[in-house]
């Protein structure tokens, strides 16, 4: 696997981040450990729009130390605890332009028995949540928060991808719905994949909501 084909400081520049979050879904989010390399597709993902965002931890400028990878250059990865959970964002836009995409699930797809080893459940619990994610791929602490993506264990891989049918744009998960930005449409998933956080077994789709091989060449 060429380091070339993995996301690099271009792929979160350039654009916006409601685009980047778009673009994320279908790659593979890899972990490489010093045994071996678990990850999965990208399916769902929320964008965080900085200073203007009600829900972002950088709304109305607010800077601290927990906040700071907001503030930092794209492709830095901002790891942080919430509620016990540790959740995974990447920054998006120019250094002092906080804002950055959270990714909120995963489809397994290397390693997946290793996934649900570290994970401890089977079936979608292993990955439909950007908590259990990061469970799944055996990350329990803030060690990579601040690393580049570029020069991090983790990476994302634009070689090893599968493309959307259909992707929806939703309101996000866990914000304050009454707010000025709580209801803005910011999540973006792979329509019927049965990974998605909040996905119901009837919505299902049996090809997980990838287009085929060769629609996806055309």
């Amino acid at each position: 696997m060429s380091h070339s084909s993995f996301a690099n400081t271009d792929f979160f520049t350039g654009r916006p981040t409601t685009e980047i979050a778009q673009a994320l879904l279908g790659t593979t989010l890899l972990y490489r450990t010093p045994t071996m390399t678990v990850g999965g597709l990208i399916v769902e993902t929320e964008a965080y729009l900085g200073t203007n965002d009600t829900a972002a931890h950088a709304y109305n400028g607010r800077r601290s130390a927990f906040s700071e990878p907001l503030y930092r250059g794209p492709g830095t990865l901002y790891i942080y605890r919430l509620r016990a959970n540790y959740l995974l964002d990447i920054v998006t836009q120019p250094a002092e332009t906080p804002e950055g995409v959270l990714i909120r699930a995963i489809e397994p797809s290397i390693q997946p028995e290793q996934l649900v080893a570290n994970r401890g459940k089977s079936g979608v619990l292993v990955s439909n949540g950007p908590g259990k994610l990061m469970q799944a791929l055996g990350i329990q602490d803030q060690a990579m928060n601040l690393q580049p993506i570029t020069d991090s264990e983790l990476a994302i891989d634009l070689s090893h991808r599968k493309v959307p049918r259909e992707i929806l744009a939703l309101p996000r998960v866990g914000v304050n719905p009454t707010a000025a930005s709580g209801q803005l449409p910011l999540r973006f998933v792979v329509a019927g994949n049965p990974y998605l956080s909040d996905i119901k077994k009837r919505d299902w789709q049996p090809d997980h909501g990838w287009q085929a091989a060769n629609d996806a060449l055309n």
